[in-house]
């Protein structure tokens, strides 16, 4: 999910060196002899090294003869370093999280088996591209959510907006307060992204569900007058001094704990922000959806998944069933929800037989993925049909951070226009 980029230098360097960089000997874990698979993993603040050990200490333990190799990609961008394991003839037996139409081309992903996915998964087609699954749907997130600090509502007696004027209206008043009305992680493309995300999925895929199936049929453009007007709402934002001062050099990490520290009024982020809020914290904060102008609630959607398959590998098969076992762990799982916020989308355990302990931050934001509501492609996230084409994820990230400092918006959506048109070579 979250997509920092790496030098080009790191294509050059060795396949050993390479091995050596991601951190390949930690990790191992199975039952000795047999098959030894790589997985590629990625950490971040919920996903630690830890995590990712005990997970595949779980996932190997119902495997005979399996032993797992963790390669740890050197940033959180695990999609830009499996490109470099597969140049240097590397790439892994299993991947983590990584966006399958990037590998399509070039068959290097193998599906999932629909029997399989059918048994287990509420939504068994959610990651599903031209019929196939290579990310079994095992979760889904909301993303962004709009998170927001009660207490510094409550101070400056503020309700929560139901639409787009209330939103800015509250923005407006939290920097008049002396307050930083929106945290945002703006260091990272991927991150800086998210008010761009939540403004497109809202108002144009809110609008149009098919709108990206639509650009893929050349019927739509970024350029239309309808995704210019969303864009522009952020650019708005960012004239308005709504994400602050030095927004451009917060990382994640740090935007987390600056909105946690109470030094901002709401912060736009993907659902798995609720695993960063303690128990002890959670009674100060709460989450809403971004509103849309008429107060129409959209609810921008991903179902997720970890585990990918390389077709390729000589041991594509053994591969395949530690993915399995890895998807339809109760324990992996239970640590996703508790650490990443994963809302939980097996077909044969409900939320409360994880024996998971969340906070009523997950229950409030829960509740969006079980009403019938209107649920569309979070636009930039989603592993299924709806996926931009190669490449074109990480420029819609990047021109969430271009607006803050460049007006011609129309401009930059035609740009995106042209990398899309050039990436499906039409």
């Amino acid at each position: 999910m979250l997509r920092t980029r790496r030098s080009a230098l790191l294509c050059a360097i060795s396949a050993t060196a390479l091995l050596a960089v991601a951190g390949c000997s930690p990790g191992e874990s199975g039952n000795g002899g047999g098959t030894t698979l790589t997985f590629l993993t990625f950490e971040t603040p919920a996903l630690t090294a830890k995590f990712w050990d005990d997970s595949i200490t779980d996932a190997t333990r119902r495997l005979d003869g399996v032993t797992v190799r963790k390669i740890v990609a050197p940033t959180s961008d695990r999609n830009a370093y499996a490109k470099q394991l597969q140049a240097s003839g590397q790439f892994p037996d299993v991947l983590a999280s990584v966006n399958p139409k990037d590998f399509l081309d070039a068959g290097l992903l193998q599906p999932f088996d629909q029997a399989w996915l059918d048994a287990n998964f509420l939504q068994p087609n959610g990651n599903a591209i031209d019929g196939r699954t290579y990310i079994p749907p095992t979760n889904s997130q909301i993303l962004p959510m709009v998170f927001y600090n009660k207490d510094i509502f409550a101070k400056h007696n503020l309700t929560v907006p139901t639409t787009w004027a209330q939103f800015t209206d509250v923005a407006a008043k939290l920097k008049a307060a002396g307050v930083t009305p929106i945290q945002l992680a703006g260091a990272e493309p991927w991150s800086a992204s998210m008010p761009l995300v939540g403004l497109v999925s809202a108002d144009v895929l809110g609008r149009n569900p098919d709108w990206i199936k639509d650009r893929y049929a050349g019927k739509v453009k970024f350029t239309d007058p309808g995704v210019v007007a969303a864009v522009t709402k952020q650019r708005d934002l960012v004239k308005a001094g709504a994400f602050g001062s030095g927004a451009l050099g917060v990382n994640y990490a740090d935007a987390n704990k600056q909105f946690l520290d109470g030094k901002a009024g709401m912060y736009l982020m993907g659902s798995w922000f609720i695993g960063q809020i303690t128990a002890a914290q959670a009674g100060s904060f709460g989450g809403f959806l971004l509103p849309t102008d008429d107060g129409r609630q959209v609810v921008p959607f991903n179902v997720g998944g970890t585990t990918s398959v390389n077709a390729k590998s000589p041991n594509a098969a053994k591969a395949a069933e530690f993915a399995k076992a890895w998807s339809l762990s109760p324990a992996n799982l239970k640590t996703l929800i508790e650490t990443d916020g994963a809302f939980p989308m097996l077909k044969t355990v409900k939320l409360e037989d994880f024996g998971a302990t969340v906070t009523p931050v997950f229950t409030d934001c829960y509740r969006y993925v079980r009403e019938d509501n209107t649920k569309v492609s979070s636009i930039g996230w989603v592993n299924n049909d709806d996926a931009l084409p190669p490449g074109v994820s990480d420029l819609f990230y990047a021109l969430s951070q271009r607006l803050f400092t460049d007006d011609d918006v129309r401009t930059q959506l035609a740009a995106l226009d042209t990398a899309w048109d050039k990436a499906v070579k039409k």
